[in-house]
């Protein structure tokens, strides 16, 4: 059985294929410059030469289709016919509180995804636009939707509700919803087999920290708190969001600088975070380089982002009480060794300490690792993420009817013995290019399928 995810945005289509009796992922791949000139494919065949395209596609349907095509392709292909994919998994953004897990889609779904869309302008059109054109292309299998604010469902009242007039939730929603859930569900159920303890009883913060970036206080398991609000604009320091900001500041810039606020708004989500501090980078490794040359704004914008979330770990221990392991994932999270450095600086009175040696070895997308100082009461942990193994699953599980709420149900990766072989051959290669990286593998490589190196990026 061949399983498909999706993830759309305003502009792009994410997809992998996986192969469920094997438990092996088929390909990757993403179209981008959807619905603008210029659009492209780049899609990647497990262990067979990537396949670039360019065709302009001007509708998410036009994507998926240039995709479908792709997958079976006579040289690049992985399935002879897309009559092998037998469900689709669909990544929505926002789902309110009408959901606290992974749902079939309906029209009655989809409906409810429409009503709450203002709640997520920026991504939930694009969602829907996506489900509708694959279950066009694709009528006859399960679409299923999974919803990145489902997992933290489980927050308290005085977590999400915010000190407004509370008219503004009762008549329009506004309250603390949190999103990346599928990265946090992943990496909390990895962090309690790595820490040998029942994921219920495990008390974790893990830092989401890529382009957007989140943190969440995980406590007996479930998410209690959040850094990410109403909308993902909230909180952390990100590429191009501005995370927390004084709320009279979009106020004052309409009044100082005349700006309208829709302006206002494309400028905190598209022209903030350390973007807006350098004004020229987005892409950390770029902002590290520019530092060490001697760029002030750049190390500000370091310095920033660090002290940020070096601000949030210390609420969320103080909210936990008891802390079993710091998790750190995403793109910088799993590469960025300064960033986690000078985020966990001076915690030591908390029980967290890290050692640098280990902490500059941990620089791969393809092993969890331990990166604590040996006498740390607290564990920090480097644990790359999947959540495309975690829209799988609970698609899977909802074709079979056995899925559940995470708290009734056990995912595949949840469990010590599991391995992912892609991963396993990977790490292999990068611990023959830096032999530290194997003294702090938490889980051992196990012997995975011949992998080509090319796809071990």
């Amino acid at each position: 059985m061949v399983i498909l995810t999706l993830n759309c945005g305003s502009s792009s289509v994410k997809y992998q294929l996986y192969d469920w009796e094997n438990r092996a992922v088929l390909a990757t791949g993403i179209v981008e410059r959807v619905t603008q000139p210029g659009s492209k494919l780049t899609h990647k065949p497990v262990g067979a030469l990537e396949l670039a395209k360019e065709q302009d596609c001007p509708s998410h349907q036009d994507a998926i289709n240039l995709l479908i095509e792709a997958v079976q392709d006579a040289d690049h292909g992985v399935v002879k016919s897309i009559d092998e994919v037998k469900a689709v998994g669909h990544r929505v953004v926002h789902g309110g509180e009408r959901f606290s897990k992974s749902v079939l889609v309906t029209d009655e779904v989809i409906s409810v995804f429409r009503e709450i869309q203002g709640l997520a302008p920026l991504h939930n059109p694009a969602n829907i636009m996506g489900i509708e054109a694959a279950r066009a292309l694709l009528p006859n299998v399960p679409h299923c939707a999974i919803m990145d604010t489902a997992w933290h469902q489980t927050m308290p009242a005085r977590a999400y509700t915010y000190a407004i007039p509370h008219e503004w939730y009762e008549d329009y929603g506004v309250r603390r919803y949190g999103f990346h859930g599928t990265s946090f569900l992943y990496t909390a159920k990895r962090a309690a087999v790595m820490l040998g303890q029942d994921p219920f009883e495990t008390n974790l913060i893990i830092a989401h920290i890529g382009n957007g970036a989140s943190i969440n206080a995980v406590e007996n398991g479930v998410s209690i708190d959040t850094s990410m609000g109403l909308t993902p604009l909230e909180g952390l320091v990100m590429g191009t969001r501005s995370g927390d900001i004084d709320p009279a500041i979009p106020f004052h810039m309409m009044n100082a600088a005349g700006m309208k606020p829709d302006e206002v708004e494309q400028a905190l989500n598209k022209k903030s975070g350390v973007l807006g501090i350098t004004r020229k980078y987005v892409d950390r490794r770029d902002i590290e380089t520019a530092a060490g040359e001697g760029d002030d704004l750049a190390k500000l914008a370091i310095e920033v982002e660090a002290y940020r979330l070096r601000k949030y770990i210390g609420a969320y221990a103080a909210a936990l009480g008891r802390v079993d392991a710091i998790v750190f994932t995403a793109g910088v999270g799993e590469r960025g060794p300064l960033i986690r450095g000078l985020a966990t600086t001076g915690l030591e009175r908390l029980g967290i300490k890290l050692d640098p040696r280990k902490n500059s070895a941990s620089k791969t997308g393809n092993a969890e690792t331990c990166i604590s100082a040996d006498d740390s009461q607290t564990k920090i942990f480097v644990v790359p993420t999947d959540e495309e193994l975690v829209m799988t699953e609970d698609t899977h599980a909802l074709m079979e009817g056995t899925y559940d709420v995470h708290t009734n149900f056990t995912y595949s990766f949840q469990l010590p013995e599991y391995r992912n072989k892609s991963r396993d051959a990977c790490v292999d290669q990068d611990i023959e290019k830096r032999p530290d990286l194997a003294e702090i593998i938490v889980t051992t490589p196990g012997q995975g399928a011949p992998v080509s190196p090319e796809d071990c990026r």
